[in-house]
């Protein structure tokens, strides 16, 4: 099972900052997921919520109005391609499309530039592996609409019907499923390994339940504590 830092080792550094993304790497995560936004000037910035703490919206601010510690998603792929890095080690991009945010993208210009950012940096070799995940469906779409050799991940919090979820994951011509914990049982996986899909589950930080989803067979597990997710599965 592999061990994803989410928005980077955050229970060690300040969540999707580079110093999360650069303790990810020294603790021997697998990778590292983290959420994109656009600011007005249209630059993939790196940031979990439509809003800064100080209750700006980042869709409304040039980038160079935005803190020091909110990273461009150019300057997290830097350090995740780090010659340091020297295993396989993935990106996984969340494009955040909510439609009550202020940045909400129904035309999908965010996953235009995700993709176009992703095949000018190059994916498939050592350390620069990839997929792009959203709760929004129709912006995996656009990504495979670019470019179909894009690994896309649905994200999902509810899983009602595992049958159902995986058929229309399939459908669409996506790569994983990314269900939540608390959502994610043997039939989930087992449906989804016997259409071919990965199921990478987020977010876990429990020792106890990271290793009831490895015996599972989960393929991925995504965690605040890459460190005790690694120790949980024998990895160190």
């Amino acid at each position: 099972m592999r061990v994803i830092a989410h928005r980077g080792a955050s229970a060690a550094e300040r969540e999707n900052t580079l110093e999360a993304f650069r303790a990810a790497v020294r603790l021997n995560a697998d990778g590292v997921e983290l959420d994109v936004r656009r600011t007005a000037n249209d630059v993939l910035v790196v940031h979990h919520d439509a809003h800064l703490p100080d209750g700006r919206a980042i869709v409304e601010l040039q980038d160079d109005e935005l803190p020091d510690w909110v990273p461009t998603l150019a300057e997290v792929m830097e350090v995740c391609r780090d010659p340091a890095v020297d295993r396989e080690f993935v990106i996984n991009i969340e494009i955040k499309s909510a439609p009550g945010d202020p940045d909400y993208d129904a035309e999908h210009q965010v996953s235009a530039a995700v993709a176009g950012l992703v095949l000018g940096w190059g994916i498939g070799e050592v350390g620069n592996d990839v997929i792009v995940s959203s709760f929004d469906m129709e912006a995996l779409d656009r990504i495979r609409a670019i470019d179909p050799g894009i690994p896309t991940a649905y994200l999902t919090f509810e899983v009602l019907a595992p049958d159902l979820l995986v058929g229309r994951v399939v459908a669409a011509g996506h790569s994983a499923i990314h269900p939540y914990f608390a959502s994610t049982s043997r039939a989930l996986i087992d449906a989804a390994h016997a259409a071919g899909l990965e199921v990478n589950v987020w977010t876990v930080n429990d020792p106890d339940q990271i290793a009831q989803l490895a015996a599972l067979g989960a393929d991925a597990v995504i965690t605040d504590v890459p460190d005790v997710a690694r120790e949980a599965l024998g990895k160190i």
